[in-house]
């Protein structure tokens, strides 16, 4: 057999993270390993699967197709693995949760603590995708259940959600930057003049959302909230931070808050989950998101305990 699940899902990791380092990160496998397989797959198939020419590997047209065709192969093995499971046990073989960036995967682990004490034999994976990314998880059927994702879901249904409320965000930067002693409020052409930190939306194949980014603005795209508060605070840039990530830092003095002239509404989240062929697992999962305030309590007041 010249193709394998394993090797597809590398191919999708690879084309989803856009280089084989991150591929075999999220794969669990060191980066020679991922290459290996590709080149095996290609030496076995007769064809060239990506085009190494450039400074990065492109899939090739062959490559292209090979990716689209093989995700509904995935798809279909995963579907039909977990409808096994469900028949004889009720509970799913794996259980898959993007968590948005802006969500702290730590208030997860008591969640977590609790299902595994329950023996049900489901294996949790966990996704971190950002914005659009996390939809796009869910709707591809790579993710079960998106903890914290944009309120604004895409159309076409397959899902239902769970309020999580508003919360709020503030333009931050850190004492010694520019702006810190800058007029207030900021206009739009002082903030032109200096680097935006942001945290780029994951989303492949759906459109992607963009937030409080000028045009032509420069701009240091980081692969987290995390990164992104600590690149501000070492005044790499300037930008809105959700004010549950930045308190501790407004507290010690690391970052202050500046006015500007056109205030960013309040965003909000909620948790969204496939609603259709919920097996115990999935379930469970969203009775307890949806009756634990732990997040609310976080985005509300920045308190992780």
């Amino acid at each position: 057999m010249r193709l394998s699940l394993e090797s597809l899902e590398i191919l999708d990791a690879i084309a989803r993270r856009g280089s084989f380092a991150a591929a075999a990160e999220e794969v669990h496998r060191v980066p020679s390993a991922v290459t290996y397989m590709v080149r095996k797959l290609e030496d076995d198939m007769g064809v060239p699967i990506f085009d190494r020419s450039g400074h990065r590997a492109q899939l090739t047209a062959a490559g292209v197709e090979l990716l689209n065709e093989g995700r509904h192969l995935l798809r279909a093995a995963n579907e039909l693995e977990c409808r096994i499971k469900r028949i004889a046990t009720g509970w799913e073989t794996e259980l898959a949760i993007v968590v948005d960036t802006i969500i702290p995967v730590t208030l997860l682990w008591p969640l977590l603590k609790q299902f595994d004490a329950l023996n049900s034999g489901t294996r949790v994976r966990l996704l971190h995708e950002s914005l659009g990314g996390s939809w796009e998880a869910l709707l591809e059927r790579r993710a079960d259940i998106a903890v914290g994702a944009i309120a604004q879901g895409p159309s076409g249904g397959g899902y239902s959600t769970h309020a999580l409320g508003e919360f709020r965000s503030v333009f931050v930067v850190a004492p010694d930057h520019p702006l810190a002693n800058a007029a207030e409020p900021l206009s739009a052409q002082v903030l032109m003049q200096h680097r935006a930190v942001v945290v780029p939306d994951s989303a492949r194949q759906m459109p992607t959302y963009s937030y409080n980014i000028l045009s032509g603005q420069d701009i240091l795209r980081v692969p987290s909230m995390a990164d992104k508060v600590a690149a501000q605070v070492a005044g790499l840039g300037c930008g809105y931070l959700p004010l549950p990530w930045a308190k501790p830092y407004l507290d010690s003095g690391a970052l202050v808050i500046k006015a500007v002239s056109e205030v960013r509404p309040q965003s909000r989240l909620c948790h969204a989950w496939r609603s259709q062929d919920a097996g115990q697992a999935l379930k469970w999962w969203v009775e307890t998101l949806t009756s634990t305030d732990a997040i609310q309590h976080w985005l509300a007041t920045g308190d992780l305990e």
